[in-house]
C-alpha cells in the first residue's frame, strides 16, 4: 500500500462534488489495517507494522531513482517513455513529504485509536472494548487531517497557494474516514478473530 499510494496519487478522482487524489484509498486501507491490528494485538504490534512499511517505501524510491537514471532503450516508444517519466519522475520534495506524512499520520492513528481503547489486549485476539466504530472513525479523521497538512505543506508550500487544496483534501478525507473506515475496521477485526479462532463479541457488547 505504501508503494502503490505514490502511483495512484497521480490521478484525481471525482467523488460527487469532492475531488481527491486516488492515493487516499491506499492510505485509508493502511489506517484500517493498523487500527485492526491495534485492536487485535495491541499498540506495539500495530506500530511495528507501520515501521515495517518504511522498508518497501524507501526501497521503491531508491529503485525508481535508479531506473530513471538509467538510459532508456532506443526501441522504447517515445509516448510510453514520456508517460513513465511523468508518473514516476516525482521530485525528491514530494517523496520526502510522502515519507514524513506516512510515518506521522499512521503512528498518530495507532496512538489515538489505542488511547481511546484503553488497555492493550492481554493476549492476541483478546479485545473486547466497545465503540470500535467510533474509535476507528475518530482516529482516522484526526490522523488524515494531519497527513494532509504535512504532505500538502511540505510538498507544495511556496510553489502555489495551497489553501483551497488543503481544505478540499481534508474534507474529502474526513468524509471517507467516516463512511468507509468504521465498517471496514469491523470487518477486518472480525476476519482476524475468525482466523485466530476467537469467538466473536456479542452485538450488545460491541
Amino acid at each position: 500500500m505504501t508503494v502503490l499510494a505514490g502511483v495512484l496519487g497521480n490521478k484525481q478522482v471525482a467523488l460527487g462534488p469532492l475531488a481527491v487524489e486516488a492515493g487516499i484509498f491506499t492510505f485509508l486501507l493502511l489506517v484500517i489495517l493498523s487500527s485492526a491490528v491495534a485492536e487485535l494485538f495491541g499498540r506495539a504490534a500495530a506500530n511495528r507494522l507501520v515501521l515495517i512499511g518504511f522498508v518497501p517505501l524507501v526501497v521503491s524510491m531508491l529503485l525508481i531513482f535508479l531506473v530513471l537514471a538509467l538510459p532508456a532503450s532506443g526501441s522504447m516508444e517515445p509516448a510510453r517513455l514520456e508517460g513513465f517519466q511523468l508518473i514516476l519522475g516525482q521530485s525528491p520534495r514530494l517523496m520526502i513529504a510522502g515519507i514524513i506524512a506516512y510515518g506521522t499520520s499512521q503512528l498518530l492513528n495507532v496512538t489515538i485509536f489505542s488511547a481511546l481503547r484503553g488497555r492493550d489486549p492481554a493476549t492476541p485476539g483478546d479485545s473486547r472494548s466497545g465503540l470500535l466504530w467510533l474509535r476507528a472513525a475518530l482516529a482516522s479523521v484526526l490522523s488524515q487531517i494531519v497527513d494532509t497538512l504535512l504532505f500538502i505543506t511540505i510538498a507544495f508550500y511556496g510553489v502555489f497557494p495551497i489553501g483551497e487544496l488543503l481544505l478540499g483534501q481534508m474534507l474529502a478525507k474526513v468524509v471517507l474516514s467516516i463512511v468507509l473506515v468504521p465498517p471496514l475496521v469491523h470487518g477486518f477485526v472480525a476476519l482476524g478473530r475468525k482466523l485466530d479462532g476467537v469467538r466473536p463479541v456479542a452485538p450488545a457488547t460491541q
